[in-house]
């Protein structure tokens, strides 16, 4: 039987999702807890990949179990499980569909702050500029559903079959004291550090050292830029993910959030 497994975790300490040698990844802490569970190896496959100490706060994985189970497994394995993993729900699934492949829409949301706090060091990115110009990095958002070659904005664009990303919704917020902003997208797919990198230039054209004209110039010619950074990991979530057949809502509605009474207006 399949089941689709909706999750969310903290990523401060992974080397992210994917498994990979001598480095402590989400995906290794979920396949050792659930095999020493059913007493047996395991194999789970995510719906993405996300870099070390990038978060999720909704990601969906899948797993093949034939053996039945008389006790409940929702309960035991979040109890074995480190507090920066959650488990919600563990869903069986017709067929055979696949985690990854047939995710229809995923959507990120990346956080930064402009003034130190100490509270929001491994949760949101601190960029020291709070003088940003939002209109401008507005104007830069606005053009990213008009676009989908991301080609110039990605980590390694020829190691990809295609660098085609059917970018639905961008938008920018900012918190209501003005100290934080919020740089969300939602895409049919995305590519390596494609979302951090423009993150960065978001942040390069808010500060004055990157221009909009420039911004767009490179998604039209499709030419990578002669610098090309991403934003911190830290910052960033994956926090939504769709399929044809499972749309759930976020279980914690995670807005990274310290202060009583904050919320986001859109820029």
């Amino acid at each position: 039987m399949r089941y689709f497994v909706h999750i969310s975790y903290k990523g401060t300490r992974y080397y992210g999702w994917q498994n990979q040698p001598n480095k402590l990844s989400v995906q290794e802490v979920l396949e050792t807890t659930l095999s020493k569970i059913l007493k047996k190896p395991v194999t789970i496959y995510g719906c993405g990949r996300t870099d070390a100490g990038v978060h999720a706060s909704q990601f969906f994985f899948h797993i093949d179990i034939e053996q039945d189970w008389d006790f409940d497994l929702f309960f035991r394995w979040n109890r074995i499980l480190p507090a920066d993993i959650a488990i919600f729900d563990i869903i069986p699934v017709e067929g055979l569909p696949h985690a990854r492949y047939d995710a229809v829409l995923r959507t990120y949301d990346y956080f930064l702050h402009t003034h130190k706090d100490p509270f929001l060091g491994e949760s949101s990115s601190l960029y020291l500029l709070p003088e940003l110009n939002l209109q401008e990095m507005k104007k830069a958002v606005m053009l990213l559903p008009k676009y989908n070659d991301y080609r110039p904005y990605c980590k390694s664009p020829d190691k990809n079959e295609h660098n085609i990303c059917n970018v639905s919704s961008a938008v920018l917020y900012i918190n209501d004291r003005g100290n934080r902003l919020r740089f969300q997208i939602s895409s049919n797919r995305f590519l390596g550090r494609m979302v951090r990198i423009l993150t960065r230039k978001l942040i390069d054209i808010g500060s004055g050292t990157f221009s909009v004209d420039q911004f767009e110039s490179h998604l039209i010619t499709k030419q990578t830029p002669a610098l090309i950074l991403p934003a911190h990991p830290q910052g960033l979530y994956l926090s939504k993910v769709t399929y044809p057949f499972l749309d759930l809502p976020v279980k914690n509605d995670f807005k990274c959030e310290t202060e009583l009474g904050t919320f986001w207006i859109e820029v």
